[in-house]
This record gives structure tokens, sequence and C-alpha cells, in this order.
């Protein structure tokens, strides 16, 4: 089964924390986190919503929306070919609700970073290099919606492979310092996990298909993951940050090496995941009420 969000290749310069799923571990740690968020100060979650803001999320969750409707169609294609009709866009058009989107990952991402003091980061995403870092970011995903314009831009990172290009060095440094790969890669395994567990808790598998047979089969995707996440993450780095200077690069590196960048490295991966794993479930019991032919 391919990975059931697309959007699970983040892969924009919001560096991404570490988060493992085991083999044999049937609980993600993505859905812990959604059940033992507690009430948030008011405070907090402003300041955790202005950051976000200056990030570009509410532009990024419009993208994904995208996204995961054209993916959607892709599932009625696959799992329940004429079947779904107006009844599977209306609980998609749900599923992906921006504004529920937002409730998520503010929720998580509030609650993550706790009492750290987040104004250096507000700083940095105010100055022109971080409003440019942003925009660049931002229209490069929009950009990748287009298959032609992905396709080029895989072409020309095996160009810059192939002449050895300096700039993959730069881009190495920024992937690294933010974990980016391993990072997406346990994302995506977490949310075709959870996409697994939507269905069966809608019933499309009966009881013949347990826990340790969804996460052996979401296990056998990973080389598969892996190659297609390091490829697009490089691809769209290097189509983002074009423009860029490598010390301008730098600097983003410098901020997300500090003990503030790695908590919102943390923060930001932990609250997409949350994100991920709950549009992935409800996607899975959503697509599950078609294929047994249940009205919704």
């Amino acid at each position: 089964m391919t990975q059931p969000i697309r959007s699970a290749l983040l892969a924009s310069a919001l560096g991404l924390g570490a988060l493992t799923l085991s083999p044999g571990t049937p609980h993600l740690a993505g859905t812990a986190q959604a059940e033992s968020i507690a009430p948030l100060d008011a405070l907090r979650k402003a300041e955790a919503d202005t950051l976000l803001q200056a990030m570009g999320m509410e532009e990024l969750y419009q993208i994904m929306r995208e996204e995961g409707v054209d993916y959607a169609s892709t599932i009625e294609t696959d799992m329940f070919p004429g079947r779904g009709g107006e009844g599977w866009i209306k609980v998609v058009d749900g599923i992906y609700d921006t504004d529920r989107m937002h409730d998520l990952v503010l929720d998580a991402f509030a609650a993550e970073t706790g009492e750290a003091d987040l104004s250096e980061l507000q700083a940095f995403f105010d100055t022109e290099l971080g409003k440019r870092i942003v925009t660049l970011e931002i229209s490069a995903r929009r950009a990748l919606l287009d298959e032609a314009v992905e396709d080029m831009s895989k072409e020309a990172l095996a160009m810059m492979r192939d002449d050895a290009d300096p700039r993959l060095e730069v881009l190495r440094g920024f992937v690294e310092a933010n974990d980016l790969v391993e990072t997406n890669v346990t994302g995506a395994l977490n949310s075709n996990f959870a996409f697994y567990q939507g269905l069966k808790n809608g019933g499309a598998f009966g009881s013949e298909l347990t826990e340790d047979d969804m996460l052996r089969d979401v296990w056998e995707q990973e080389p598969t993951i892996r190659e297609e996440t390091e490829e697009w993450v490089y691809s769209y780095l290097a189509l983002a940050y074009q423009p860029l200077k490598d010390e301008e690069i730098a600097a983003y590196v410098d901020l997300s090496e500090k003990e503030i960048g790695e908590t919102l490295n943390r923060a930001l991966f932990a609250a997409f995941d949350v994100l991920f794993v709950t549009i992935s479930r409800d996607l899975g019991e959503g697509a599950a009420q078609f294929m047994i032919g249940e009205d919704i």
C-alpha cells in the first residue's frame, strides 16, 4: 500500500524532531501525544500561533488540503471504484478542513514547546531573511503540486549529483541538522500504520488482520519510503533554496542547531505527527465504510 498522505513528506525547512516506531510496538507516539495534551495556557497558544503563522503554516495547510484531496481520489479509484461520489467528497472535505488542521497542529505544538521562550524564533522569522525563506519554502511546495515541476526538480537534483555540485553539501548539512530524512520516513510509517488502523476500525478487514500483520506490512514499505523521501527532500530543498546564498542557509542551520531550534524541531514533528496520524486514521475509517458498502 502506498503511503496514505503524500504530505507526510513535509521536507520544508521546518525541521522535524525524532520519533521512532519500533517493530512489534502497535501504538504510535503521535497518538499518545494527542491523548495527553493538557488544557493550554491562552498566552502560550497565542505565542505559538503567531510563530506558526510567521512560518507560513496557514498557506501550508491549504497546500496540504489540495494534496490530500488529490490523494483521496486515488484512494477511491484503488479501493472502492465508482462507489464514492459526493459522499466520499464530503468525508474528505471534513477530514481536510483547514481550521481543524490548524487546531490540531497548534494544540500539539503549544503543548510540546511548554514554557520555552519562543522570542528568538519569532525574531528570526520576522527578519527579512526569515520571511524570504518562508516565502521560498511555500512557493516551492505549491510548485511541486504540479507533477511536471516535481519531475523537473528530480532531474535537476540528478544533474547536481552528476556534477558534484557543492550546493549539495550545503543542503546535506541542513538535512542532517534537522534530521529531515529520518523524521519524514518515521512520519510516513506512522501515517501508514494509522491508515491501516482506520481501515480495521471501520470494518474493512474483519478480524483476520492483526496489528502485527499491519506493522509487518508497514515496515516492508520502509526501504521504498526512505528512498523516495530522500529524493523528495533534496529535490525540494534544491528548488526552494536555489535563490539563497550558502551563508543564508548556514544562518538557518545555526538556528536549527541551537537548543531553541531543537525545541522547534521536536515540537513541529510532534504536532504534524498528531495531524497526519489523525488524518490517516480518519481516511482509513471513511474509506472502510465505502469498501463495505455502508452509507455515511
